[in-house]
């Protein structure tokens, strides 16, 4: 037998076995599972009055909200293709993805409408734009108003294929304009499948949407926690006190989260010290983390710490790095030390680290080269771009473009992304290594490094450094405690203190952004390129 896997029957499965269970919450509403449902058919039934069809490509500009979450399911029943869109872009980059896109219906939230406004007259495709939480003196469709009108009658779904694209993600751009990833039900669905597995997912968790859901649909969690029944969080706006806010009122049990949040709530730790009773575990990914957050987050916190590591093209996870039974007998610091790594394959992936002659490296820790994947969570191309999908899966394999050595015990660790990587008088630098040893720095808060021109040596690293509040550090300090602490060629050059770091939503550090500051800042023009 051949059954189709489709992303509904992960919400048939909660209705069927947690249908009348609270299950969702945002703010001051919740919802049961059955209550989720009538509103997706509701939004199937409104959609399919409005013209759209199977294959059509339905965008959404929100937060992390009940209206996110059911437009997932709302648009899947007609076979349709979601496209979240990144709520920190620019105008522009909006018209360009709507327009790639061939979006025909745009659901945008009252408080980013003003992004949308201003090149609303230059949309190619979109043919209806519908707002929620929309005020009286917008020109648009309410949300709320024309859900009301719908029916909530069990929807006829369109005839769907588990190969059929079900969601086109645009990844950043950080040269040129960015790329729209084609996932389909198959992808995501065996994604869903491995990942709560290795997550240990299960209808007791209770999961607090941290990441953005258009982070890959934040790393999936729409789809196996729904179909595990647990109950799952919505914040429309996301801080350190929001955050343990939500701990507290809802006994959050699970959070997915980039580690510059993760560092920002060991700081509001720090100085407030809630209280949060019940078992947590953070799952980190989006940058590799210094040694020490684990460290504080596993002995400070009394929280599980669990690195894993994935793109968007890859649905996204491939790797975990939780501690395998016969390890357990390590010593703590080695185990934590393990633990920041990528880790090993997830079930289902095939992950290894080749040089650029395709053979693997060499299990010692040191010998660097590209991190590779196959798996059913592998994409199937780029929307309207077979030249760089032809570039990035080559001979069965996705290329990741992230630089990793292995260790001995089989265990991946990123070092850097190609274009980070530093090149210091013919040595590989990972910045990711210089990173973690300044975040040692008690007056560190955050850090991130990046490679400048030197006359010498080629090039070297240079750090940008938030400090933690009322501390105080020189730039020839933060030299020698990184001189101490690493081989000299690894040491800092530079420093640049800032108040803040780039970040792209989900809280990933963006580099390309201080390269580009430095050259400007030194009266050069273009862009350094490592």
């Amino acid at each position: 037998m051949n059954v189709p896997l489709l992303l509904n029957q992960f919400l048939d499965r909660a209705v069927s076995l947690y249908g009348d269970t609270k299950a969702i919450f945002s703010e001051d509403r919740a919802l049961t599972y059955s209550e989720l449902n009538n509103r997706v058919n509701r939004l199937s039934d409104g959609l399919r009055k409005l013209g759209v069809c199977k294959g059509d490509r339905i965008a959404y500009l929100a937060p992390n909200s009940i209206e996110m979450l059911e437009g997932f399911y709302g648009v899947f029943q007609l076979g349709g293709v979601m496209v979240p869109l990144n709520i920190r872009l620019k105008p522009d980059d909006y018209l360009f993805i709507l327009n790639h896109s061939e979006s025909k219906v745009l659901f945008v939230d009252q408080d980013l409408y003003h992004l949308i406004q201003p090149i609303k007259d230059q949309l190619e495709s979109v043919q209806h734009i519908i707002v929620h939480y929309k005020e009286n003196s917008l020109d648009e469709i309410n949300y709320d108003e024309w859900l009301s009108q719908q029916s909530a009658e069990t929807f006829k779904r369109e005839e769907i294929k588990e190969n059929d694209v079900c969601s086109l993600l645009y990844t950043s751009g950080t040269t040129g304009n960015p790329k729209g990833v084609m996932l389909t039900h198959r992808n995501n669905y065996l994604h869903a499948l491995s990942t709560m597995h290795h997550l240990r997912v299960s209808d007791e968790d209770v999961l607090l949407h941290v990441l953005p859901m258009f982070h890959v649909n934040g790393w999936g969690s729409p789809f196996y926690y729904t179909a595990n029944g647990a109950s799952q969080v919505c914040l429309r706006k996301t801080t350190p006190e929001t955050i343990f806010n939500a701990l507290e009122k809802h006994k959050v049990s699970v959070m997915h989260m980039a580690p510059t949040v993760l560092n920002a709530l060991l700081q509001y730790f720090e100085k407030n010290v809630p209280t949060i009773e019940q078992q947590v575990r953070v799952v980190i990914a989006g940058s590799a983390p210094p040694p020490a957050f684990v460290t504080r987050v596993e002995k400070e916190l009394d929280w599980e710490f669990i690195q894993v590591y994935g793109m968007t093209e890859s649905s996204p996870l491939s790797t975990i790095s939780t501690i395998r039974s016969h390890l357990k007998k390590l010593p703590l610091n080695e185990q934590y030390r393990m633990k920041a790594k990528a880790g090993v394959s997830m079930i289902g992936s095939q992950v290894k680290v080749v040089n650029e002659h395709g053979e693997e490296v060499a299990h010692d820790g040191r010998e660097i080269g590209e991190v590779i994947t196959r798996s059913n969570g592998v994409m199937k191309g780029y929307w309207k771009n077979e030249e760089a999908t032809m570039e990035t899966i080559r001979n069965g394999w996705l290329h990741t473009g992230d630089m990793a050595t292995v260790d001995g015990y089989g265990n991946i660790d990123i070092v850097d992304r190609k274009k980070d990587v530093i090149i210091s008088g013919g040595e590989n630098i990972s910045s990711i290594e210089v990173e973690g040893v300044l975040y040692d720095h008690p007056s560190v808060l955050e850090a991130a490094v990046i490679a400048v021109p030197h006359e010498k040596w080629g090039e070297t690293p240079h750090a940008y450094i938030v400090l933690r509040e009322n501390e105080r550090v020189t730039e020839q300090e933060l030299i020698a405690f990184s001189r101490e602490k690493l081989a000299h060629f690894k040491a800092i050059t530079g420093v640049t203190f800032v108040k803040e770091l780039p970040k792209t939503a989900s809280g990933k550090i963006q580099k390309v952004h201080l390269r580009n500051e430095y050259w400007e800042s030194n009266g050069k023009t273009g862009r350094f390129v490592n």
